[in-house]
């Protein structure tokens, strides 16, 4: 596939048969001999940075978007150090790892594109040496099962045999094509007990050796003796729906390959336990309007402490939840199936998330609290707290409580979330599975529908001794009104009292692209509310997820990473700011430049181990 060439900053010229955006759509048409927006291979990048003269800027935003999601087959085996552009690490930094997940690959070489969710797990590697005050950098994909079936070996080419949950393929098999879990453990990366693992949200993790990114292969989580060990908690009568499970197992687990306990990708770390946390999901959940949940806890050498099973009566989604030291605490995102889209996505003529949808039947938000002991059993966990606003729950900063004089006990979540009304499972991204390109409108709404976007809350919980809810009030977290995500906090703080927040947001400077992607960090105050400040990148730069790096006793002594996206030159760097400075001139610290061959699309998930 021929790569389009993109010099400067000025957007391509396109052939008269484009049509220009009208009214804030980006419903550009590319002729047949100009590849699909999403099957980009990395361009050539330019030498200089050309500014824009007399744009439209709606058609430099449509290209600068699809350059965010560029596929990179090279892959980086050995370490290479990166050259400092700017500034320098202050020989306090504390040396280790930053990892960071996400997908690598979004077309193939027979003419398929699937979804940014289902492109293969790209892991990459930023070795930090504080007293060096070097940056050394590796990258590999993930050889997960699909992924050793669709690449050749022996001439590196991709063919797509998988259709994933949220594609459709082209090229490849596409009616009675049953190869949909596919596991491609790209959506975030954890090392524990001295191991390294990528997660994904429909199977079990990948480990990873460390020190060279090998793929050891798929780790067992939880083995058969301490699964049967696991507390089942819920209904104790077999009603219909245990029927229908019974019916739908071997169908998903035999016909589909899909397995039969699904692990999230978001897990959870009891800094003051010492424990790991991880939740698991049936397959047949996604059928089903009822949810089965297995929360596990492990200690620092992976040692099985204890697992709990929780049947709740509700058709839920979750991607991301929060713990405290007496409860598990899921949001629920309310599902239902969509029977049309059903039979179109068994058929494959369309993804297989075609068979669910969002259900706001309710104007409330289900919160469960689930007991993560048996003492801690003082209300029945299957009636959800009913929160007075509709809210898609999308990440988790961080939750807590606090015991009361008169023994009531208060609980505080952080979180980011959105309006059923701008979720769509299908339109994540702004993925067009029809056209296999990418339309920015779909993350940047028209203006007045900001409100629906994700931004960042607080949920507030008042229970009495006996465990009956007082109130529950969901609130935004502080007058920041832009689109916010990827809210993060000092891991040491997790699951305790926190003062400070950082999140991806947006300065809301890009005409074009007002929303996402995402161009600045947050620092916001939990306690007073109050906006600390923010620190932006530079013009048709944007940057993912902020990572912590703490150095002191403070909470906000320490560092962020962040990586920042270069679109106009195609070039990615490795940031690091000075967190307590977020706000001021000299926030930034440096500034590292990854070589313009191994330029990466937008990470997902990321993890910091020191070493």
């Amino acid at each position: 596939m021929q790569a389009i060439t993109y010099h400067s900053t000025i957007p391509p010229k396109l052939p008269q048969s484009a049509k220009l955006p009208s009214r804030g759509k980006y419903n550009i048409s590319i002729p047949s001999n100009v590849p699909r927006a999403i099957s980009i291979t990395a361009p050539p990048p330019p030498t200089r940075e050309v500014p824009i003269l007399d744009v439209d800027d709606t058609v430099t935003a449509f290209w600068d978007y699809q350059f965010l999601f560029v596929s990179q087959r090279a892959e980086a085996a050995e370490p290479i150090n990166l050259r400092l552009v700017e500034g320098e690490i202050p020989r306090d930094f504390p040396s280790g790892t930053y990892y960071l997940t996400g997908p690598g690959l979004f077309s193939d070489d027979h003419g398929s594109t699937v979804h940014p969710l289902d492109g293969h797990g790209y892991l990459r590697a930023f070795t930090i040496d504080g007293s060096k005050g070097q940056v050394k950098f590796m990258a590999r994909y993930i050889q997960t099962e699909a992924q050793s079936e669709e690449r050749d070996p022996m001439t590196g080419k991709w063919r797509f045999t998988h259709r994933g949950p949220f594609s459709v393929l082209k090229g490849g098999k596409m009616v009675g094509n049953t190869k949909v879990m596919k596991n491609v453990a790209n959506t975030s990366v954890l090392r524990w007990g001295g191991r390294l693992f990528c997660l994904w949200e429909g199977g079990d993790p990948y480990e990873i050796e460390s020190r060279t990114l090998d793929t050891v292969g798929e780790f067992d989580v939880v083995k058969d003796d301490q699964k049967k060990n696991s507390v089942d908690k819920g209904f104790k009568v077999v009603d219909v729906w245990d029927v229908a499970a019974e019916i739908l197992k071997p169908i998903l687990y035999g016909v589909f390959n899909m397995p039969p306990k699904r692990f999230l990708s978001h897990y959870k770390i009891d800094a003051r336990r010492g424990r790991l946390l991880i939740i698991s999901c049936n397959a047949e959940d996604m059928l089903l309007p009822r949810s089965n949940f297995t929360f596990y806890e492990f200690d620092s050498n992976f040692k099985l402490l204890q697992s709990q099973e929780f049947i709740i009566p509700d058709h839920l989604m979750i991607h991301d939840w929060a713990f405290t030291d007496s409860h598990y605490i899921l949001f629920g995102n309310r599902i239902k199936l969509d029977i049309a889209g059903s039979i179109a996505a068994v058929c494959g003529l369309s993804p297989m998330i075609s068979a669910l949808k969002v259900n706001p039947s309710k104007p409330t938000s289900p919160i469960y609290l689930l007991p993560r002991s048996k003492t801690e059993e003082m209300r029945d966990w299957r009636i959800p707290i009913e929160a007075p606003s509709q809210l898609w729950v999308l990440h988790v900063g961080n939750a807590f409580e606090e015991k009361l004089k008169n023994g009531n006990v208060e609980i505080q979540i952080q979180a980011s979330g959105c309006s059923y009304q701008w979720f769509n499972f299908q339109k994540m991204f702004g993925y067009d599975w029809r056209s296999g390109k990418l339309d920015p409108s779909t993350m940047n709404p028209k203006q007045g529908q900001e409100k629906f976007l994700p931004h960042l809350i607080e949920v507030s919980i008042s229970l009495e001794q006996n465990g009956d809810c007082q109130k529950c009030c969901i609130n935004d977290l502080n007058q920041w009104n832009k689109a916010t995500d990827f809210p993060v906090i000092n891991q040491d703080f997790c699951g305790g009292k926190n003062t400070y927040i950082y999140a991806a947001t947006t300065s809301g400077l890009r005409q074009a692209l007002p929303n996402f992607p995402f161009d600045t960090v947050v620092k916001l105050n939990t306690i007073d509310k109050s906006l600390h400040g923010t620190w932006s990148t530079r013009r048709r730069r944007f940057i993912g997820e902020p990572v912590f790096i703490s150095k002191g006793r403070e909470e906000d002594d320490g560092y962020l990473l962040v990586v920042e996206y270069a679109v106009s030159t195609q070039r990615c760097y490795l940031v690091i700011l000075d967190s307590k400075l977020i706000g001021e001139k000299n926030a930034l610290v440096a500034r590292f430049e990854v070589p313009r061959h191994l330029n990466f699309p937008l990470g997902f998930h990321g993890f910091w181990a020191p070493r």
